[in-house]
């Protein structure tokens, strides 16, 4: 055992750079895949510990549209056993809103009327400033989505748009408030004085909308709950409801996505962590031939040959994987505050767990790296001492090695017509087809996490350019009404037909349905029946520029287009039929598309305005308004304008706001681990090529010395091996191209789906996709490089005496 000991310590002492470089290795394929471990344990325990926290509803009710008495919805989940609902919370919407004297587009808000607390459900904790049992006249609190989102402070004055001019409020408060304080969020709840509330219900004239929140005692039951509910009410339930599974699904996509990533990207590098230590072993064995045969001959056996790699890379692994799991708490930190950064507070850091999970992780690399080992050191058995001593290879390797390239009389096709720098750095390619090979992969595979994560970014920093793809609308100009009694439709009509400049206008309205299918009469399935967002137009769905997968919008009165996740839940495909309750009324329908959306995760249907109005005549679109101009770039001129003219009663803004808004941030926090796991594969493959041609040139290193004798410098040899590699790298990063563009995006879609998106729209530009792919290329040639410093420093003369 003292021989095993002390030949491996020779061995780490004989290699330290290439020992180094593998650790290294070990170390970043650790810290990969022990972060993506961290973080998508850490995604979900901290939404669900701060929703427990909070005891967070797991249904919000919202009834404004006057279909159920909320009184009596409200008494009946009170009584309801296993189930525990918030205090009633009347609200007025409004969706005009200025910090510091700019407009903040996109949002709608709910102006709470707050009751004292605890709320029962989904209760408030402070992120900044104190919490009373209300908030003082004058004052109101705000979520964390919206004062993290545009850098409102507790101090600060919001000024609100209603009907009587502007309301001014402090924001005295922030708060995390769990079902609308979550990242891209277009909703926020405005928790008020009870006095500045009665105040604004004096001015809207209207009457208040109500919302409460639902959480089971067992989420199991909650279709039994239901069952029961819609039986009290004698009908399905017609109004609004936010699941638990749009609730979470914000705060959970972006880590879902980052951590599925880079798992796969991890399992990658460690596929090639460990080739590339199996590569390393198996050289060291015929670099170490002759010396193995001769230990073997003094009686050395088979099983201790091994062992004295296992011992090597044992210790290798261990003072790697370790540093590895450290550093990859620090990076799931900075991963992890700034995905979930909305359930953040004041008062300390959110905590992480996983540890025990990344712990296991890095045993799993350890065994691993160790199983490699004991693989590719097993060949060491075949070691025939006789011909090891005098070979220094097996007998049937020297013959084959006696022959070399172009033994057999004829010479390479065209290597006589190329120059001498050349072929030299495609002999050192051609000799050691294993390692080419294993170069090409690595460039190939680094070029394609480039790509991929460019094509990601840019697909959602240019996403106005695909819009539609996404689910949302393709106009110049998006108006919200958020004052209806002062609005009036007609006049604002008229007023865009004697502006040359409109081309046309849709209008729009969303509320709630149930659909089901027709069959369900029969089997009486629960699952044959789901609520929806409903989409009403009037106008055409073409004009606004809603886009469909399959099938086309919806034109006739009986027609629908439905989302793909609800033709995923009720099996229904182009040209089956489906009965959607839409204010309490039914509707047959035919679907004739299907789409995808990632705002309600397709959990939605579009229908045209007759369709209601045949029950409903007096009915009318008209919560937005999408307008389109006959010139594009006049949008930011007809804005302000617009917002001047009717500023009392509607909020405009151009696409281009109203999406920078969501996915700005999106693509900000984006930004980060993306880069993080292109610089790991750049860096990572300048090692490993520097590994590789170490180790090659130091084969070939009295070849090279035979250069050098009639006259190369080693400057050209040098440019020669480093030449032959920036090649192989460049058609590794082609077939990178092909790889990060059509192969790895489909990963994230297996991902999105369940949120909503089958096809991930891509944009990005070829150019600038070929440049990103070729990061590697100077990668691979620097390490090439780097490697072949040792021939300048060796003697031809010592090269070539035998």
């Amino acid at each position: 055992m003292y021989a095993v000991w002390k030949l491996s310590l020779a061995n780490l002492k004989k290699r330290k750079i290439q020992n180094s470089l593998i650790a290294l290795l070990v170390l970043l394929s650790t810290l990969l895949l022990s972060t993506s471990v961290i973080l998508i344990s850490n995604t979900d325990n901290l939404f669900t510990g701060m929703h427990e926290k909070t005891n967070g509803s797991q249904d919000i009710l919202r009834l404004d549209g006057g279909l159920h008495d909320p009184e009596k919805v409200h008494a009946f989940w009170e009584k309801e056993p296993g189930v525990s609902v918030s205090k009633l919370l009347p609200y007025h919407t409004l969706s005009g809103v200025s910090h510091n004297g700019s407009d903040i587009p996109n949002l709608l808000l709910f102006m709470m009327d707050t009751p004292q607390r605890p709320l029962g459900v989904d209760e408030l904790l402070p992120a900044r400033g104190t919490l009373g049992e209300t908030p003082a006249a004058g004052q109101a609190w705000i979520p964390t989505s919206l004062a993290y989102s545009h850098d409102i402070a507790v101090g600060d004055t919001l000024s609100f748009k209603t009907s009587q001019g502007a309301l001014e409020l402090n924001v005295s408060a922030v708060v995390v408030d769990i079902p609308y304080g979550g990242p891209f969020s277009t909703e926020s709840r405005i928790w008020m004085n009870e006095a500045d509330y009665g105040g604004l219900s004096a001015s809207e004239g209207a009457k208040s909308s109500y919302m409460m929140g639902i959480r089971y005692d067992n989420y199991a039951d909650r279709q039994a709950h239901w069952t029961a509910f819609e039986q009290f009410l004698g009908t399905p339930y017609l109004e609004s409801v936010m699941t638990f599974a749009e609730i979470s699904s914000f705060y959970l996509i972006l880590n879902q996505v980052i951590g599925f990533v880079m798992i796969f990207l991890a399992v990658v590098m460690m596929a090639i962590a460990l080739f590339t230590i199996g590569f390393t072993i198996s050289d060291a064995i015929l670099t170490q031939y002759r010396t193995i045969g001769v230990l073997k001959s003094l009686g050395l056996t088979s099983g201790k040959t091994i062992g004295v790699y296992l011992i090597q890379y044992a210790f290798l692994s261990a003072i790697a994987i370790v540093p590895g799991l450290i550093l990859s708490r620090f990076l799931s930190r900075i991963i992890v505050d700034s995905t979930l950064s909305y359930l953040k507070t004041d008062t300390g850091q959110l905590p992480l767990s996983g540890m025990n999970a990344a712990a296991l992780t890095g045993v799993l690399i350890f065994l691993l790296v160790l199983l490699c080992v004991w693989a590719y050191g097993r060949r060491a058995r075949h070691i025939a001492p006789v011909q090891a001593i005098r070979y220094g290879m097996s007998e049937s390797d020297s013959r084959r090695e006696s022959r070399g390239i172009g033994a057999s009389g004829k010479s390479l096709v065209g290597f006589g017509s190329l120059p001498a720098v050349l072929v030299v750095g495609a002999r050192n390619l051609l000799k050691n087809i294993k390692t080419s090979t294993l170069m090409l992969i690595l460039a190939m595979v680094t070029s394609a996490v480039l790509v991929l994560g460019y094509v990601v970014l840019s697909s959602v920093m240019n996403i106005q350019q695909t819009s539609p793809q996404w689910g949302y609308d393709n106009s110049d100009i998006t108006v919200r009404v958020f004052d209806p009694a002062s609005f009036s439709k007609t006049e604002f009509e008229a007023g865009l037909a004697a502006d040359d400049r409109i081309k046309n206008v849709s209008w729009h309205s969303g509320v709630t349905g149930v659909i089901e299918s027709p069959e369900r009469a029969a089997s009486e399935k629960a699952e044959d029946t789901m609520g929806v967002v409903v989409s009403i137009v009037e106008g055409s769905y073409d004009d606004i520029g809603f886009a469909v997968l399959e099938g086309a919008n919806p034109v006739n009165p009986n027609e629908t287009a439905i989302g793909v996740n609800v033709a995923k839940t009720l099996s229904k495909s182009l040209g089956d039929t489906v009965e959607l309750y839409v204010e309490g009324q039914p509707h047959v329908l035919t679907v004739t598309g299907i789409y995808q959306s990632v705002a309600n995760s397709s959990n939605s249907v579009r229908i045209k305005s007759e369709t209601v109005q045949a029950d409903n005549p007096a009915f009318s679109a008209a919560d937005v308004a999408y307008i389109n101009l006959n010139d594009h770039s006049q949008a930011d001129t007809v804005v302000p304008e617009l917002n001047e003219r009717y500023a009392a009663s509607i909020s405009a803004a151009t696409q281009k706001t109203l999406l920078d808004s969501v996915f700005r941030e999106a693509a900000t926090t984006l930004i980060l681990p993306m880069s993080f796991m292109g610089a790991l594969f750049i860096t990572v493959t300048l090692i490993i090529i520097y590994s590789i041609c170490l180790i090659n040139i130091r084969k070939e290193i009295k070849t090279y010395g035979i250069y050098k004798s009639i006259g190369m410098s080693s400057g050209q040899i040098r440019r020669s091996v480093a030449l032959g590699v920036s090649i192989l790298a460049t058609v590794g990063a082609l077939l990178g191209i092909l790889l990060g563009v059509y192969a790895l995006p489909v990963i994230l879609e297996s991902i999105l789906a369940g949120y909503g998106m089958v096809d991930l729209p891509l944009v990005f530009n070829g150019a600038s996709v070929a440049l990103i792919a070729c990061l590697s290329i100077p990668a691979a040639a620097a390490g090439s490089w780097l490697s072949s410093g040792i021939i300048r420093k060796t003697s031809p003369r010592i090269l070539v005496v035998e």
